[in-house]
């Protein structure tokens, strides 16, 4: 089997120049001050080892955890030198690392924040450890995370938006009754259609309150969003009676059980022999759910895709059968676009191999990795809780390249102008060529 060309891949320290400045700038100013007090202070010279304290040993165990977690196999010299130029562009000083490892690192820290008052060796730690994650490869990927950020993280994950309330949108109290809801909202649609040609805003909140709408009209969409603010993830229509509109928002822990549902639901409509799968926009997710996700379409006990960790690959396999509801279709497009990301790409490279269906838009975005959040023991601060968010794994497509940085082509471009006349080429069904068109044109703001 082909293995990934992953020389592609830059090495941290090559791109290092580059990078490191733009993320200074965030946290520079606190440390102007000193800065310019120093500026004609000749560089510390380093003298004897630096004793243990809380700053050094947090700053160590994120040495310990990119070295074992991080996808690559990064050396003490790469990431000793990372930590050496961050301080560099932190103090504003050369630096001197006795050794190039983890204890060469503490002593060189330790010398540089010795005469810091606390605040500022709580900042500079924090900014160095920013820095040098952010310096790993891909760029800007990993990071030093708060307890505010994992919550974010975790609200992302479940496709929860803290900002939005539907039943606001809509006019009406939390947990309000199918038969208010319906009332609330005719009579925001008599209110604000006749603006929507020459209002904007008008135009907006339609669309808003046509999504709150369909959200707090479906029963089991409806009791997750009371349960936990859950949105749904898998939208589902029928276009005409022979073809079915099917797309997945993103991958949540409930995206499975959505989507069988919607399968199930074809049972209804004798006539359906077409899937139109639409991932444009999909920002990935719950990758745990792809061996159980391609079943379906691959059938079970398929090979699928592999993961890459430190020169090691990890294949995998579908855990689950061909789903009867989907049997039906015999003619499937599958939607994407440069938004399509992660578990997304991983998706739309699998069914590519296996040719379920014709992959139509662009390129996707090229992010196949797999990132963790690593819990720290060492913290610095009783008020907040540090962790780090570190790229573990890269995915490969189908031609077990990394989907990172390459994306997953389109068996038929959607920029050409004669992709109708491909896709036509496919199936020779001219309504399927129109249904594909008036989805994309549409855009996606519908689901939103």
């Amino acid at each position: 089997m082909q293995k990934p060309a992953l020389s592609k891949l830059k090495s941290p320290l090559k791109a290092l120049g580059l990078m490191i400045l733009p993320i200074l700038l965030l946290g520079a100013g606190a440390f102007g001050g000193y800065l310019y007090s120093r500026q004609t202070t000749p560089a510390p010279v380093v003298t004897s080892a630096t004793p243990k304290d809380p700053y050094l040993d947090f700053l160590g165990e994120i040495y310990d955890k990119v070295k074992e977690n991080y996808w690559d196999k990064i050396s003490d010299d790469q990431l000793a030198n990372l930590y050496k130029l961050g301080v560099e562009k932190l103090t504003g000083f050369p630096q001197n690392l006795k050794t190039k490892d983890k204890d060469g690192v503490r002593v060189m820290v330790g010398l540089a924040i010795k005469d810091f008052e606390t605040e500022k060796k709580k900042k500079l730690t924090t900014d160095l450890a920013g820095i040098v994650l952010a310096n790993l490869n891909p760029f800007g990927r990993n990071g030093l995370f708060t307890s505010e950020d994992e919550t974010a993280l975790k609200n992302t994950v479940q496709n929860v938006n803290p900002e939005k309330d539907l039943y606001q949108n809509l006019g009406v109290s939390k947990g309000a009754s199918g038969e208010v809801i319906k009332e609330a909202y005719e009579k925001q649609v008599v209110a604000l259609a006749p603006l929507k040609e020459s209002s904007p805003e008008a135009k907006k909140k339609l669309e808003e309150i046509d999504y709150a709408y369909s959200v707090l009209t479906e029963k089991d969409q409806k009791e997750r969003y009371d349960n936990n603010k859950a949105e749904p993830t898998v939208f589902a229509k029928v276009i005409t009676p022979e073809i079915y509109h099917l797309y997945i928002k993103r991958f949540s822990p409930t995206t499975f059980d959505e989507f069988q549902k919607a399968a199930d639901s074809v049972d209804q409509y004798p006539k359906l022999n077409t899937l139109i799968l639409d991932l444009r926009g999909n920002i990935g997710g719950a990758i745990d759910l792809m061996p159980y996700f391609l079943g379906p379409f691959i059938g079970q006990n398929q090979y699928a895709y592999e993961y890459f960790h430190q020169g090691e690959y990890t294949p995998f396999k579908t855990q689950t059968g061909y789903l009867p509801a989907l049997v039906r279709f015999k003619k499937v497009v599958v939607l994407i676009d440069g938004n399509s990301q992660s578990t997304a790409e991983l998706m739309a490279s699998v069914l590519k191999r296996y040719n379920v269906g014709v992959l139509v838009g662009t390129k996707t975005k090229g992010w196949g990795t797999i990132e963790r959040v690593f819990d720290l023991k060492q913290q610095i601060d009783p008020t907040e809780k540090y962790s780090i968010y570190l790229v573990h794994t890269l995915t490969l497509r189908d031609d077990n390249k990394p989907v990172e940085g390459n994306g997953v082509e389109p068996t038929i471009n959607i920029t050409d102008k004669d992709w109708q006349q491909q896709l036509l080429a496919h199936f020779n069904y001219p309504l399927l060529v129109t249904a594909v068109a008036d989805i994309w044109s549409k855009g996606l703001t519908e689901f939103n």
